[in-house]
C-alpha cells in the first residue's frame, strides 16, 4: 500500500498515449497518461473505459457527439462504445481506470505505434 502523488508521477511520462499503470486496484489498473493530437477511434467489446481529465481540455468523439472534458470531469464509455479520445490546444492530463490486461487500443486493427505495453510508474 502506498500512496501516489499524481503530478509527480505525471513528470515521470514523456511520450503521448503511452498510459503508466501507478496503482491496481481489485481487476483494474489505475493509469496515468498524457494525450496530445487525436488518438484512433476503438471501443473496448468486455469493459468499460473510465476517463478523468486532470489537465487541459479533452475531446471524446462518440459515434453520434462529441463530448467536451474540462480538467475535474469524468466520462465511462459502456463497454462495445467506439470512440476516440482527442487532445485540444496542447496536452492533455488523464487518469484512466481500466480491466488488467486491456489494450489501451481496444479493437482497433490499424492502431500500429499507439498501441501500447502495459507499463508501470
Amino acid at each position: 500500500m502506498q500512496k501516489v502523488n499524481l503530478e509527480q508521477a505525471l513528470g515521470q511520462i514523456g511520450a503521448h498515449w503511452r498510459p503508466h499503470i501507478v496503482a491496481d486496484f481489485n481487476d483494474c489498473k489505475v493509469q496515468l497518461s498524457k494525450f496530445e493530437g487525436d488518438f484512433v477511434w476503438h471501443k473496448h467489446e468486455d469493459t468499460d473505459d473510465f476517463f478523468l481529465v486532470l489537465h487541459g481540455r479533452m475531446l471524446l468523439d462518440l459515434p453520434d457527439e462529441t463530448v467536451v472534458l474540462e480538467p475535474g470531469e469524468l466520462i465511462v464509455v459502456p463497454r462495445g462504445v467506439e470512440h476516440r479520445p482527442r487532445a485540444v490546444s496542447g496536452e492533455v492530463h488523464v487518469l484512466n481506470l481500466e480491466h488488467a490486461g486491456t489494450v489501451n487500443t481496444g479493437d482497433a486493427e490499424d492502431a500500429g505505434a499507439l498501441t501500447a505495453p502495459e507499463q508501470r510508474l
